[in-house]
């Protein structure tokens, strides 16, 4: 019986001496293939880098400068003067994405807007939809055979990666290609003084004014983000900043097949976009801080939720509200058909409403717009433009 059993562990440890070295042999050939698949990967990625001359041969088929025929009238009667920018071809039939300050103008007054190709031939564009709150627009021009950028995915970028910016600086320095590198990710920035924060590439690359909605290409000679601003301030060197292109992409087909950006949360309330507003109440009639509502649309979620004029609006969900700038980033954490608690300051006591959203969008109309006479200080929210433009 003892024999036996002798017996049986000897083939048992048999067994298991065969299997480890199965399991070992398998360990070695399974590390094999990994590093001969990571060998093969690194290859494919040096491959396909490319140089910087041949990006920016590239670019330049694909890269526009757009501007704008501004008129001014003043004390000695009416000037005209150029709004200037830039842009890149997403599509070979004439759809072009830039920031919408560079287009600013052309929205809201309806002035001529010219874009201009790397061989001089220009074409008369018009907007197809406008994205303000994420300084976004595409504009499109009547051609065919356009030579369009191959967009990458700016989630894949890491700090240190180099990056080539290509557009037209200052206006006349056309097809100007700077190189830098990514210095941080997901930077909040405010590019207008009446919107919330974007969040952005930093980069060092220079970056000028005319720089504006042209294209950030990666070492691939893929787009990866959208030129969009730099830190002007005393002393500040070397910052600059662009719309990663996986939320440029996202917006761009909206615009393109919508003319807005689906799902953003809207109110139906026109609210004043002048803090000092605010602040001269707070003086005179002890209000709190907050965006004061003008105008309450009709049959808006606004109306619905029992918001009315005259009301500050003093908090959105757990978020402090105390400007215009505050409402407008709150509102990005919500889309249309969300519900949230709206704080009020109504007769000197504050309420609670429960708002469910609606869906904010507008249309794009190819008609000519009177320039107003005198600056309003009111801001059309949720649905329609403010009625001057605010710089540029």
């Amino acid at each position: 019986m003892l024999n036996n059993r002798i017996d049986d562990l000897n083939a048992r440890v048999s067994e298991l001496q065969d299997a480890s070295e199965s399991m070992g042999t398998a360990l070695e050939e399974a590390k094999a293939e990994k590093a001969a698949l990571e060998a093969e990967s690194t290859a494919a990625s040096e491959t396909a880098r490319m140089n910087a001359n041949d990006i920016y041969d590239m670019a330049c088929n694909q890269t526009v400068g757009i501007s704008t025929t501004v008129q001014t009238t003043g004390f000695f009667g009416q000037s005209t003067g150029k709004v200037t920018g830039s842009g890149f071809i997403i599509s070979e039939d004439g759809y072009i994405v830039t920031n919408y300050h560079v287009v600013e103008y052309a929205d809201k007054y309806g002035y001529d807007m010219t874009v201009t190709l790397y061989d001089g031939t220009e074409y008369d564009a018009r907007i197809v939809g406008t994205e303000e709150d994420n300084d976004l627009a595409v504009i499109k021009v009547e051609a065919k055979g356009l030579t369009p950028v191959t967009l990458g995915e700016s989630s894949s970028l890491r700090v240190g990666d180099t990056v080539y910016a290509v557009g037209n600086p200052l206006g006349d320095l056309t097809y100007t290609m700077t190189t830098g590198t990514v210095t941080a990710l997901n930077r909040e920035v405010t590019t207008s003084e009446y919107s919330g924060s974007i969040e952005m590439l930093q980069i060092d690359a220079a970056v000028n004014e005319g720089n504006s909605g042209g294209p950030l290409y990666n070492v691939n000679g893929e787009v990866v983000g959208v030129v969009s601003a730099k830190s002007s301030g005393t002393g500040v060197e070397g910052i600059g900043f662009a719309i990663p292109i996986d939320d440029v992409s996202r917006i761009s087909d909206d615009l393109m097949t919508k003319g807005y950006v689906s799902g953003k949360a809207a109110m139906g309330i026109t609210v004043s976009t002048d803090d000092s507003v605010i602040s001269a109440m707070q003086s005179m009639y002890d209000m709190p801080a907050g965006a004061f509502v003008y105008g309450v649309n009709s049959g808006s979620a606004a109306e619905k939720a029992g918001i009315e004029k005259g009301d500050v609006i003093t908090g959105i969900g757990d978020k402090e509200i105390s400007s215009y700038k505050d409402l407008t980033s709150a509102l990005k954490d919500y889309s249309a058909g969300d519900t949230a608690t709206v704080t009020v300051y109504r007769n000197e006591e504050y309420l609670e409403l429960t708002i469910t959203f609606d869906e904010y969008h507008t249309t794009i109309e190819n008609s000519s717009y009177e320039e107003p006479e005198e600056q309003s200080d009111s801001h059309a929210f949720g649905g329609l433009f403010p009625q001057f433009p605010f710089g540029n």
